[in-house]
């Protein structure tokens, strides 16, 4: 928990964190740009001499540079850049160059140029582009880790602990992998260690003479870790580091586990630490946002287009409505009505309760094979999910996303322990993970929920991405539907 100058230490730490993103960006376009101007030389000036025309390649240098823009923005693939080991490094960089190139095919032959751009130039390129980011990565690494963290820039850190868990503390730290700070002393809070050294850290004092030691060393920050020391006189201890303008960290270890979704906000004028076990970047849920609002867009003019065909089966294969409605349950417990078109006689819901031991779904989820609550049209109707198309307009206003969980009904719902509950804690989507692993061939609701704690729990744009995909693939191969 940051107990001083929380606001300035935050601020500090985004700039660090904008310096490593933007740097990583910089290194990557630079690579691209580099390994493409040589792919070029290569091919046409040393396996083959000729004359190529250089708009046209500048103008496939531009489809490569906002390629790799595209990338480090949707995959967030650099987030956990400096845990990357060499081996791990080397796989990221494989597959980023593949995804370019890979790219770089789709656009060219969207956009009929294909023909035009030389076949070596992809395999020169991918070579090159490999070997020149992945030696600029593991350089930056090393800079920012050997060099940053021993300047005078870098945030020099004094740890305050006592003699038991000093070695694991340190060891957390320097394990934490932040290349802004660097650890320069320890003080051994209960035990007279001066002189000696933990981790490669030098003990500089002890609880007697700790004052008198911190005014006169080199430190911007100060991480303590003092359970069973009485709040006073670690309130004491704050005060007077305040004084001498140190920013200070005290470890407040209720849970006794890692959590990297813990944080230190202001509410109603109290400073409170907020717990969750995923937060979901602002940016990039904005960015998921747009594109739910633009796939809702796309998806309700093609609903629009096959409606008038689809109503008129409905209404000739049975009596009732065209669009189904029914209340469902969205984000932490929303309820909103979902839209359908038709695919069941009018009494379903009534009929429901007479099938409940036909139920061929382990759990608290009701799936039959040969529902006989199904319509004949239903039954196309569902096996190519024109079925689910008016939930676009669930997307549209926001109660629905393209991606997320499939949100439950209510009866459903309240039979939800809080472990089921948590798949309620983002916005439901119009497919997920589970539907595209099986869909109906999964016949237990405990791995559907298991599936979906594993979306959240790892979700990303690229994932999302991914998941549209495989449900194209899915739906067009009628995997799983029945």
């Amino acid at each position: 928990m940051v107990l001083n100058r929380g606001n300035e230490m935050e601020n500090i730490r985004r700039k660090n964190k904008m310096i490593e993103t933007y740097s990583i960006l910089l290194i990557d376009i630079l690579g691209v740009v580099l390994s493409y101007a040589l792919s070029l030389f290569i091919r046409f000036r040393i396996i083959h001499y000729e004359n190529y025309p250089r708009q046209f390649h500048l103008m496939v240098g531009t489809y490569i540079v906002v390629l790799c823009l595209l990338y480090n923005m949707f995959l967030d693939a650099n987030r956990n850049f400096f845990t990357r080991g060499y081996y791990q490094e080397f796989y990221y960089t494989v597959r980023y160059t593949l995804i370019l190139v890979v790219g770089l095919v789709v656009v060219l032959y969207l956009t009929q140029q294909s023909y035009e751009f030389s076949r070596s130039v992809y395999g020169i390129f991918a070579i090159l582009n490999t070997l020149f980011t992945y030696a600029a990565h593991m350089v930056f690494k090393k800079v920012l880790w050997k060099y940053y963290r021993k300047s005078t820039s870098a945030e020099k850190m004094l740890v305050i602990t006592k003699d038991l868990m000093a070695e694991e503390v340190i060891s957390n730290l320097i394990k934490g992998k932040e290349w802004y700070y660097d650890i320069t002393a320890a003080v051994v809070y209960d035990a007279d260690r001066i002189g000696q050294s933990i981790k490669s850290v030098p003990v500089v004092a002890a609880k007697e003479n700790l004052y008198e030691t911190v005014v006169q060393m080199a430190v911007d920050e100060v991480f303590i870790c003092l359970p069973e020391v009485p709040v006073i006189e670690i309130r004491d201890m704050v005060q007077r580091f305040e004084e001498m303008g140190l920013t200070c960290h005290y470890n407040v270890d209720l849970f006794c586990r890692a959590n990297p979704n813990t944080y230190v906000q202001q509410m109603a004028g109290y400073s409170v630490i907020s717990f969750a076990l995923k937060t979901m970047d602002s940016r990039r849920m904005l960015i998921k946002r747009l594109i739910d609002i633009l796939g809702a867009l796309v998806g309700l003019f093609l609903t629009a287009l096959i409606t008038p065909f689809v109503a008129l089966a409905i209404k000739m294969d049975s009596s009732g409505p065209v669009f189904f409605s029914q209340m469902r349950i969205g984000k932490n417990g929303r309820r909103f009505k979902i839209w359908k078109f038709r695919s069941m006689y009018i009494d379903a819901e009534e009929r429901k309760k007479e099938l409940q031991a036909q139920n061929e779904m382990n759990g608290l989820m009701f799936k039959m094979e040969d529902d006989p609550r199904v319509t004949k049209v239903g039954r196309f109707l569902r096996r190519t999910s024109i079925d689910e198309t008016p939930q676009f307009l669930n997307i549209l206003v926001g109660n629905m996303s393209l991606v997320g969980t499939r949100p439950p009904t209510e009866d459903e719902f309240e039979q939800y322990s809080g472990y089921y509950r948590r798949r309620m804690s983002i916005t439901p989507g119009l497919t997920g993970l589970w539907q595209v692993s099986g869909r109906s061939d999964i016949q237990d609701f405990e791995e559907i929920v298991k599936m979906d704690l594993e979306y959240i729990d790892n979700w990303s744009l690229g994932l999302d991405i991914k998941i549209l995909f495989m449900t194209v693939f899915t739906v067009l191969g009628r995997k799983g539907s029945k």
